[in-house]
């Protein structure tokens, strides 16, 4: 565990559960949000979508509104620039694609969690995924026939096998989503190197930010998997996913590759790809 950790559950939890689970930061169950961090933003809202009370949404940019990415504006996760640019980069029938496969690296994270605080940590992770990719595109989401349900049960229990559950009914609408394998896994190590981009802060590992671009990296390698006729990009996207040595980040900023590396293996990634 890293000593930038309980930044996570502090700053985090309260609002973003409350959202994730469909509740009212003010009222009811989510009586208690309203007390701990102020009210949980809107889906699609163009406030900060928010690591909690830390300066709003992560890289400080609002959120931007549900749509195609770069009509109407830059389609986001909590409005970061990496998410952003990764959007609006691919093509316009492999954004359905993209949107199910970030969500779905927010769960792969969750699922690696261990520790006497691993559903913490794993519900905090999900909590995130709702509020940043799914809430703001929950049409798009709903048109393609995700399990809303199952999926905001994972945000409330925190367990591997609620986990598990999303994770299969992600993958079980990949297949209506269509789009292009590589543009998609282009897209997730986009959004990983984007995010990891604002890792490496004050001298250390923000631990959010860390598992947030994980959870993308890991996402990556999962969708490459689906494509046997990439298998020749994949000892590069390996080696992308191994700059994220653990589940946390590391303690130390030594032990963390520089968002240089990771943009380095990340166009090694792609050259791979665009050879496949």
């Amino acid at each position: 565990m890293t000593a930038f950790r309980p930044k996570l559950w502090t700053g985090v939890s309260a609002a973003v559960l409350a959202s994730a689970l469909g509740l009212s930061a003010c009222g009811g169950e989510g009586g208690e949000a309203g007390g701990s961090t102020g009210s949980a933003p809107a889906a699609g809202a163009t406030q900060p979508a928010g690591e909690g009370g830390e300066g709003g949404a992560e890289g400080g940019q609002p959120a931007a509104p549900a749509g195609e990415g770069g009509e109407g504006g830059s389609e986001t996760a909590g409005g970061e620039e990496g998410a952003a640019a990764a959007y609006g980069s691919v093509p316009a029938d492999s954004r359905d694609a993209l949107r199910l496969a970030h969500l779905q690296g927010f769960y792969l994270a969750a699922r690696e969690q261990s520790g006497e605080d691993a559903r913490e940590a794993a519900q905090a992770l999900v909590g995130q995924g709702l509020l940043e990719v799914h809430d703001p595109s929950k049409a798009e989401f709903a048109r393609l026939g995700v399990n809303e349900a199952v999926l905001r049960r994972a945000a409330a229990t925190g367990t591997a096998a609620d986990i598990d559950a999303a994770i299969a009914a992600i993958s079980a609408t990949r297949g209506r989503a269509g789009g292009d394998a590589a543009a998609v896994v282009r897209g997730l190590t986009e959004i990983a190197t984007g995010l990891y981009g604002e890792t490496i802060v004050d001298g250390g590992v923000d631990p959010i930010e860390y598992q947030h671009s994980r959870g993308a990296a890991l996402s990556a390698r999962a969708e490459l998997a689906r494509a046997p006729a990439l298998a020749s990009a994949r000892a590069d996207l390996d080696r992308f996913v191994a700059l994220w040595p653990g589940e946390d980040a590391p303690e130390a900023l030594a032990g963390a590759a520089t968002p240089q590396q990771v943009q380095l293996q990340a166009s090694r990634v792609q050259l791979a790809l665009s050879g496949a």
